[in-house]
């Protein structure tokens, strides 16, 4: 038999409680990485360049270096150095840092793109520069990179299946667990491939449904609904 009904509804507990850890890897991740990468963009754009140089160098670094590397170094070699961390944190850690510096080139740009005038008029306020950043730049620069953001949170979703490799049972590897004690691999992984693309539909719809209210926002600031 190619589908077997009713061993899906024997393993569908199993997959549920495994989709939690991945949704949980991927909120957590992500959160890591929208917050890291402002800071990482925010360094990167100082005036001074001992801080502006390293962090740079930094960005560039984690980019061009593979995320299952950077899970490896965190779980496997950070210990080495004193520092142990559970499997679920190692992996929220490393796919936070690997997408908060994407996230950082994302900021960067909408952050470049605010005139010139806008830093002036708040010089000649005198607005301190936490005043500046909280109330006049972010609000200005990150509706428009919302899209990016979100692209980029998809990705970061897609790429929790290599979590496995530190023995995380997030979605795919409960799925091949659930194969090799079996022997039918067909219901498992097709479910797994199922809930990816739910999920990513999902995730896309509500990135624009964000857009288009951040959208409103800056069009009518007092009116948005």
């Amino acid at each position: 038999m190619f589908w077997d009904w009713s061993y899906v509804w024997e393993i569908m507990p199993a997959l549920l409680r495994a989709s939690l850890v991945t949704i949980q890897a991927t909120v957590l991740g992500f959160i890591l990485a929208a917050v890291l990468g402002l800071v990482l963009a925010i360094m990167r754009m100082s005036k001074t360049n001992w801080i502006s140089i390293p962090t740079a160098g930094f960005v560039e670094f984690i980019r061009s270096t593979p995320v299952l590397i950077q899970i490896f170094f965190i779980y496997f070699v950070f210990p080495e150095f004193g520092v142990v961390l559970p499997a679920m944190v190692a992996g929220v850690i490393a796919l936070g840092l690997h997408y908060g510096s994407y996230c950082s080139e994302v900021y960067r740009a909408g952050l470049e793109n605010i005139p010139s005038g806008q830093w002036e008029a708040s010089i000649a306020l005198n607005l301190s520069p936490y005043i500046t950043f909280r109330d006049i730049i972010i609000p200005q620069a990150i509706p428009p990179v919302v899209p990016a953001l979100g692209n980029y949170l998809v990705a970061l979703f897609k790429e929790t299946p290599l979590l496995s490799a530190i023995a995380v049972l997030e979605l795919m590897q409960t799925a091949k667990i659930l194969g090799s004690e079996s022997f039918r691999y067909v219901e498992p992984i097709t479910i797994v491939g199922a809930f990816f693309l739910v999920m990513s539909l999902v995730a896309a719809a509500l990135i624009r449904r964000v857009e288009a209210y951040l959208n409103r926002t800056l069009r009518n600031p007092g009116g948005a609904r």
